[in-house]
């Protein structure tokens, strides 16, 4: 792997792993809360690597609830990463197999945004960036998660210090870095609608799949933007039939 990428990743990684660390020691403080262990509530961090899907399995565990609703249900957090997988291949056809593995595995939103970010800049997506800006936030991640089990009691409610509004904003900011994007106000607030609706008359957490599947539904059928001419390239096709 190139050395300057792979440290340049490390350093785009590392205000995210800052960010997310209060995420992971709220998840290990609320698994040991509701009955895991430390080494279960690692195992998890580290196995499913996804924080709000974490956090509903969490959730359900402590009442007693039957495997496969569990498991379905953090499927249904985390189909958007099936989402991000489709919008992230065609970036990284030069990936080996046991690249795209790494990828795919450790691919979370902040991931998946500074991603798409850094290739439509038309700047490659070389491997040794994407495995330096994903590792610097997975190794911490799953370390906090055992630190939150470990010092869970001193933090006691979440909620009365107001830690249960911190991943609602983290995943707005993310939203909001693609504001700038064609269309992005119809689609955000036709995810944002059908989301409200869905927590009320079908329930969490199929609010979430079924809030991005309305966006994505609205931004299928809405007309692309007209594309700005390419000068450059017009100007190359010029010259090339004047010769």
């Amino acid at each position: 792997m190139n050395r300057a990428d792979f440290v340049e990743g490390l350093r785009g990684g590392s205000a995210v792993a800052l960010a997310s660390a209060p995420f992971g020691a709220l998840f290990g403080a609320l698994a040991v809360e509701n009955g895991m262990s430390l080494s279960e509530a690692a195992f998890m961090s580290a196995t499913v690597y996804a924080g709000a899907s974490q956090m509903v399995g969490i959730e359900l565990f402590g009442h007693n609830v039957h495997a496969w609703l569990i498991v379905l249900s953090i499927l249904a957090v985390n189909f958007r990463h099936v989402l991000y997988s489709a919008a992230l291949a065609r970036y990284i056809g030069h990936f080996t197999p046991v690249q795209k593995f790494f990828t795919f595995f450790l691919l979370v939103d902040p991931q998946f945004a500074e991603a798409v970010k850094r290739a439509e800049t038309g700047r490659q997506l070389a491997f040794a960036w994407y495995f330096g800006f994903a590792i610097i936030i997975y190794i911490p991640w799953v370390l906090i998660s055992v630190a939150g089990g470990m010092l869970g009691g001193f933090i006691g409610d979440p909620k009365a210090i107001g830690l249960d509004i911190l991943l609602p904003a983290y995943f707005l900011g993310i939203v909001l870095g693609f504001s700038k994007r064609d269309n992005f106000l119809p689609v955000a607030l036709v995810s944002a609608v059908a989301s409200v609706f869905a927590y009320r008359y079908v329930g969490s957490p199929w609010h979430v799949s079924l809030g991005a599947a309305a966006g994505i539904v609205l931004a299928a059928v809405l007309p692309l933007p007209p594309q700005e001419p390419d000068l450059e390239a017009d100007a190359l096709q010029s010259e090339m039939h004047e010769v």
